[in-house]
């Protein structure tokens, strides 16, 4: 809309609460230029605690300018939004339902439901765009109508829990991270502050009926530090795993989670959806001239490659991570052995801060693959000396179990 193009957007629940950790990077307070008054804490200390509960303090290596953001989804995405319709942008309380396209490079009719008389049902409306860019969440109808493919999907647990205020004194400026079978086989529990609560919360990709079980665990294992807390929100939703099979078809494109743009192993997703959505409208505005001209597949491609240019290496990397580290309890031990090092946590806030693959220091880094593998070796005689165990692991699912698409809102241009 700030570049000349006439642009709805299509959102349902203007005071939707997404589920959602709510970490942001430095990079994206200065890039999006966002006012301090949507970030609930500074995040500059960090605990990862193994499944032996061995606790580890991050954020050493961080300078005095440097930190984490905290926000609650409601309070960022209505300022995002609000600001969006002071550029120009018509924001629409709508529900998206289908699209039809004039031939198969011509205009789309969108048939959306029109809530914006408070009511209930939504009065079935229609209106004619030249592009759609499907910004409707993991289970993006968008997404299902140009054939974009499906993917894995991890579902994500949090309550949000108002604990006693010393309690609170204590989570000011830190976050917790657990790993362990106990709280994911695949990812790990979370303890985030908020403005006046926790948030506290798990996710898993291979037991998604085991959510409960494992936010349980999550919840016993920082029960000292949140005793006396009263949840006051409980939340659930879909995570992508990976970049969707196709995002771009004709005169359609998918930016964020509705494209997959969520990493492995930190489960990030707030970055690279706000900057994906830039970056494609950035490509919109320059190839139709600031709306004086039509455009097309092609300039949506440019948005794609210059997106998988920039972030393919993190994706990448992450993903290696997450399948060396997540693996197992030992492996977790070592990870959180890892972490440590000085180098290591300098290496991973300057990655995640600043969004790029830092580059390491070859003798450091033979330093480090040597003090991992070493972690790992040791956790995994420690294991096999330990005594047996009753199995009480759930069930496993089929491998191709798959998100199924449900109601998401949808961003029009």
């Amino acid at each position: 809309a700030k570049g000349g193009i006439e642009t709805p957007l299509i959102e349902r629940k203007l005071d939707n609460c997404k589920p959602c950790g709510g970490a942001i990077p430095l990079c994206m307070i200065g890039e999006f230029d966002l006012p301090m008054e949507i970030v609930d804490r500074k995040v500059t200390k960090m605990k990862m605690i193994s499944p032996s509960n061995r606790e580890v303090d991050v954020g050493k290596t961080l300078s005095e300018r440097e930190y984490i953001g905290m926000c609650r989804r409601e309070v960022m995405d209505a300022y995002l939004r609000d600001r969006a319709e002071k550029n120009g942008a018509q924001v629409k309380n709508g529900l998206y339902l289908r699209s039809e396209q004039d031939g198969s490079d011509g205009a789309f009719t969108i048939t959306y439901s029109d809530y914006t008389d408070g009511g209930k049902v939504g009065k079935p409306t229609k209106l004619e765009v030249d592009l759609i860019i499907g910004a409707d969440g993991a289970n993006s109808r968008v997404a299902k109508e140009i054939g974009a493919g499906e993917y894995d999907y991890a579902i994500a647990f949090q309550e949000r829990i108002r604990i006693p205020d010393d309690k609170m004194e204590y989570y000011k400026d830190l976050a917790e991270m657990y790993v362990g079978d106990d709280v994911s086989p695949d990812f790990y529990g979370w303890v985030f502050p908020k403005y006046d609560h926790v948030a506290v919360g798990t996710g898993t990709v291979v037991n998604k009926p085991g959510i409960k079980q494992y936010q349980q665990a999550t919840r016993d294992r920082s029960a000292v530090k949140t005793a006396g807390g009263k949840i006051i929100r409980v939340e659930a939703h879909p995570i992508p795993e990976h970049p969707r099979p196709r995002r771009v078809k004709g005169r359609a494109a998918l930016v964020g989670d509705a494209a997959g743009y969520v990493t492995k192993c930190s489960g990030e997703g707030i970055y690279f959806a706000a900057k994906s959505g830039r970056m494609c409208a950035e490509a919109i505005v320059e190839a139709s001239a600031g709306g004086k001209k039509m455009c097309g597949e092609p300039a949506l491609r440019v948005y794609l490659d210059k997106f998988d240019k920039k972030y393919w290496a993190t994706y990448k990397v992450l993903d290696i991570l997450q399948k060396v580290f997540y693996r197992s309890n030992p492996a977790r031990e070592a990870f959180v052995e890892m972490c440590e090092s000085d180098y290591v946590q300098k290496m991973t806030f300057d990655s995640y801060l600043y969004k790029t693959v830092v580059p390491g220091n070859p003798l450091d880094d033979v330093k480090l693959l040597v003090q991992t593998v070493g972690s790992i070796l040791r956790g995994t005689a420690l294991r096999n000396s330990a005594a047996k165990t009753v199995n009480f692991s759930a069930r496993p699912l089929p491998s191709s179990e798959k998100a199924k698409p449900a109601a998401a809102p949808a961003a029009s241009a």
